[in-house]
């Protein structure tokens, strides 16, 4: 490779790196117990639940839906979820179907008894707080999209330290640490083979980082272009507020996509309904078709099935993406294993920095040497 060429890839891999390397420090410190979100959940609140009627048939759908409606009588349901451990059942209520979030209700139901769990959860607005950081610096979309735009500079320095790394090691064997040489020559060295080792999974956690930042827009089209068709078929002008048993209407959800399993359901009116059908959703049952959705419309007031979509390719990308991102599809062993090399990259950041801060300092005293020369060298 000629100097001039290396000279432009190393100026692409500076600068790209000096730019997003804060943020991307930010991203790996906060990702770090994000990773372990679960566990962590799971460790503060160590009291293991038990469901009251653990031998006893399920309550319906429709029961919980009363009790939930009971508790909030001035409000109306506009989703019902579904924990997929525990015979758990989530109902978020508000005062109108197309409420924003802020004003929306969450509580959980024992489906063993139907009574109303308690909504305590020690650590649950730290690990907010930790997400809504990681993931749009509380900015909500313009955020996203700004650590979008760091990523794929994080990315372009990735690649370029790959172009630069053969040049750099033409005459050192793989993973040489010239440890007699200057403390800079040492980081340079070390910055260089931790970057190296890494740079698979530092490419694929940067890329599925960007998809994410994406979340919005690509759920946006997905429900303007795909389910349009589908949406506005069937849509009609009120809301429908009586509406037949949503028992019934999972049943017909699950009869046209057998094999998967209930996920959710949005009521009429809610943003990813009509107003007048459920929209029920559903997830394959193997550790990689469980992030892959199929959404089903069924009749609000008849109960009838009415028809249902697959999602498109770039939804399934996004669907992805998300628990790559994190390391959760192999359990606790990936979980550490992505703790480590994010622990590694913040290591490669810090020695980044370090590098140019150590080059730009050296720069400076031999200015400072030129522009006043001591004694002896002048005389």
């Amino acid at each position: 490779m000629r100097s001039n060429t290396i000279k432009v890839w190393s100026w692409v891999h500076t600068w790209s790196s000096l730019v997003c390397s804060l943020f991307i420090l930010m991203l790996c410190l906060t990702g770090l117990p994000l990773i372990f979100h679960d566990e962590i959940d799971e460790m503060l609140n160590n009291e293991e639940w038990v469901p009251a009627n653990p031998e006893g048939e399920l309550v319906d759908l429709d029961t919980i839906l009363i009790n939930a409606l009971h508790n909030r009588p001035s409000e109306v349901p506009v989703f019902m979820s579904f924990d997929i451990d525990r015979p758990v059942i989530n109902v978020t209520t508000a005062p109108s179907a197309n409420s924003q979030e802020k004003n929306m209700h969450f509580a959980s139901y024992d489906q063993t008894n139907g009574e109303l769990l308690s909504s305590e959860n020690r650590g649950e607005a730290f690990m907010h707080f930790l997400l809504q950081l990681h993931t749009d610096l509380f900015l909500g979309l313009p955020g996203m999209l700004f650590l979008g735009v760091m990523g794929i500079l994080f990315v372009v320095a990735t690649l370029s330290g790959i172009v630069l790394y053969k040049p750099y090691m033409r005459r050192m064997k793989f993973g040489s640490i010239r440890t007699g040489r200057s403390m800079r020559i040492k980081w340079l060295d070390y910055h260089n083979l931790l970057g190296i080792i890494t740079v698979a999974w530092v490419l694929v956690v940067g890329l599925t980082g960007v998809i994410n930042t994406l979340a919005v827009p690509i759920v946006n089209l997905w429900q303007s272009e795909e389910l349009a068709d589908l949406v506005n078929t069937h849509q009609s002008d009120a809301v429908t507020t009586s509406f037949s048993s949503i028992d019934v209407a999972v049943a017909a959800a699950t009869q046209a996509a057998p094999n998967m399993t209930l996920q959710f359901v949005a009521f009429p009116g809610s943003p990813y309904s009509t107003n007048r059908h459920f929209a029920i959703f559903l997830h394959g049952n193997t550790p990689l078709t469980s992030h892959l959705i199929t959404p089903v419309l069924v009749d609000a007031v008849t109960g009838e099935f009415v028809g249902l979509r697959e999602m498109p390719w770039y939804a399934k990308i996004l669907s992805l993406s998300q628990p790559l991102h994190f390391g959760n599809y192999g359990g606790v062993p990936l979980k550490i294993i992505w703790a480590l090399l994010t622990l590694i990259t913040i290591i490669i950041l810090i020695s980044g920095l370090v590098l140019w801060v150590i080059r730009n300092g050296l720069k400076s005293n031999k200015a400072m040497i030129l522009d006043n020369p001591s004694p002896i060298s002048s005389s």
